[in-house]
């Protein structure tokens, strides 16, 4: 699996979990007050965070990207519907590789 592939899946999954926390932190803990509702979303979606900083890393390491290319993805993953257009790009930039 390349690198870049590898960083398009973790980058839509840590946007599904975050999307997911948000909803069980601003709906199940807020409004209805269950404060236990957010440890098992809030885990995943740390394990997938931490996925997503290793496949940053190994792509970066992979394909010799420029440190401002890398904190552009990084700041991504720190917003709620970012790593979905993070994902796009990534994708397009494989399309662009394939073509050439």
């Amino acid at each position: 699996m390349s690198s870049l592939l590898l960083l398009r899946i973790a980058s839509f999954a840590e946007g599904v979990s975050f999307l997911v926390l948000l909803y069980f932190a601003i709906y199940h803990k807020r409004i209805l007050g269950d404060e236990e509702a957010i440890q098992t979303p809030g885990m995943v979606h740390g394990a997938l965070f931490l996925l997503f900083c290793l496949a940053l890393f190994h792509a970066w390491a992979d394909r010799k990207w420029p440190l401002k290319k890398v904190a552009f993805a990084f700041v991504c993953s720190l917003l709620p519907f970012a790593p979905f257009y993070l994902e796009r790009r990534l994708k397009e930039e494989g399309e662009r590789q394939r073509e050439s």
